[in-house]
């Protein structure tokens, strides 16, 4: 036994210094002269395309609210990413004095750099980025109630409407930060956080936009919070060649 681990170890020591040596193999051409033989390292580009699974998931468990988000980013340097989100969203909100419900769709577009330094290959991720967000969309009032500051003779009974707004819309942009992570070949997960600021919002007569698809809770002033898990998966386009860095001299 004690002969058989000498001899696997020496075996194994044998062929990682093959499989070393192998990559700096000298070939000779016509001329004699020697040349490297070392595969040129390369970076790859490519489409990442996903989905977000907190709004998928969400539209199970919660019977007031339906949603779908797909997101996706390009690379295009190393460090620098274009990103994009596209979803709809149908969600009822029931307040203590109305209930409500808002219906559209959404898109947001713009930029990440990522901070994270990949080995070649690898297109993790940890990033902070911009959104420019554009939200169409409808309001329903369906109930609400009168507040009534001296309750003497008893509350207001709750007054049924079903008044809808249409024509609605909303822009903002977002602050991102995140990270992605590659779970298997070209498979990732991801999660990000956003911190949003409203800059138009186009509100019916006699109401509010308390809640606006893609940017969520307005909480009666122009900020809003948002995030988002998300499973992608990259697809590869075209590869660069990585240029070894210059050697400084002295």
């Amino acid at each position: 036994m004690k002969y058989t681990l000498k001899y696997s170890f020496s075996l194994l020591l044998l062929i990682v210094s093959f499989l070393g040596n192998a990559q700096e193999v000298k070939t000779i051409d016509s001329t004699g002269v020697k040349k490297d033989s070392i595969k040129p390292k390369t970076e790859r580009y490519g489409l990442r395309v996903g989905a977000d699974l907190f709004k998928l998931t969400r539209s199970f468990y919660e019977k007031d609210y339906r949603g779908l988000e797909l997101v996706g980013d390009f690379k295009l340097t190393r460090k620098h990413y274009v990103a994009a989100e596209i979803g709809t969203e149908n969600k009822t909100v029931d307040d203590d004095r109305l209930n409500f419900t808002t219906k559209g769709t959404y898109i947001k577009a713009g930029f990440d750099f990522n901070g994270y330094e990949n080995w070649l290959g690898m297109n993790n991720m940890l990033y902070v980025g911009m959104r420019y967000g554009f939200s169409s969309f409808s309001q329903t009032l369906n109930s609400y109630s009168i507040y009534n500051p001296n309750p003497y003779f008893g509350q207001v009974p709750e007054i049924t409407s079903g008044q809808k707004y249409s024509g609605l819309t909303a822009q903002w942009i977002e602050v991102v930060a995140g990270a992605k992570v590659e779970m298997f070949k070209n498979f990732y997960i991801g999660m990000s956080a956003r911190l949003n600021y409203l800059v138009s919002n186009k509100k019916p007569d006699g109401f509010d936009n308390l809640y606006i698809p893609g940017f969520n809770r307005t909480y009666d002033g122009k900020f809003g919070v948002g995030m988002n898990y998300t499973v992608s998966y990259f697809v590869p386009i075209f590869k660069t060649i990585v240029k070894p860095k210059e050697k400084i001299k002295k």
